[in-house]
């Protein structure tokens, strides 16, 4: 384990796993406003490799750079979210999405199309794509929000260290519906997710595979978090 007051061994650790740190920096940079600097992800990525090394615990199975990423990545997640950069109208109309979804799909009891949403929320094609590229943005960690308590990061919520048979029976429960709620979602929604968050491709190689535009990419991730909310709200009650 790196020793904390061992500064060669420190020197050494930054210099083996910065390539990670800025691989996820970079992945996540893809996803978020032209006003967001990587070195600003870099440095708070550093920040969790440096807690990694803190607390790594070589005896609780996972490998030291799958411990990392986790917290890395929990690092820069915790560092976009302090800057508080999305206004609230985009959260406002995030939520009137997930509600439409919810009411369409409860209704008809099949998944909720784009006109259906539109009208649904009482404006025009066009003017839904604006409202799920704004949100998309806003819903850019939506797997990591969907699995993070109110009081934890999400790096901070996987790597805990003993937390507790209840705990680990609900994050069981809810990570298994997790898994079934997207199984759920209409074909090419569970192919952007998978391709994202699988794959670790942007949103630009992904819409190369899939010949459509790289904002097109966006807003079919947008309407799947969405999705996944509406689906999932017994468990964020």
């Amino acid at each position: 384990m790196y020793n904390p007051r061992d500064k060669k061994s420190g020197n050494d650790l930054i210099e083996k796993y910065a390539p990670l740190v800025k691989r996820i920096a970079h992945h996540l940079l893809a996803r978020l406003p032209s006003s967001v600097l990587v070195d600003d992800l870099i440095q708070a990525g550093m920040i969790g490799l440096l807690e990694a090394a803190k607390k790594y615990d070589s005896s609780k199975g996972a490998s030291f750079e799958t411990y990392a990423g986790i917290r890395i990545r929990g690092s820069i997640i915790d560092e976009v979210r302090r800057g508080d950069w999305t206004p609230r109208s985009v959260h406002r109309n995030g939520r009137r999405i997930t509600d439409a979804i919810a009411h369409i799909e409860a209704r008809t009891g099949s998944d909720a199309s784009n006109t259906d949403i539109a009208a649904q929320l009482g404006v025009s094609s066009d003017e839904y794509h604006k409202l799920l590229k704004d949100s998309v943005e806003s819903k850019l960690f939506s797997m990591d929000e969907l699995t993070r308590s109110d009081d934890m990061g999400p790096g901070e919520q996987l790597v805990d260290v003993d937390p507790g048979p209840m705990n680990i029976a609900e994050k069981s429960a809810f990570v298994g519906a997790l898994a079934e709620a997207i199984k759920t979602l209409p074909e090419r929604e569970r192919l952007v997710l998978a391709l994202y968050y699988d794959e670790e491709l942007n949103l630009k190689e992904i819409g190369q595979i899939l010949e459509v535009s790289e904002s097109r990419v966006s807003q079919i991730h947008s309407q799947a978090a969405h999705r996944l909310r509406s689906r999932l709200r017994q468990w964020q009650e």
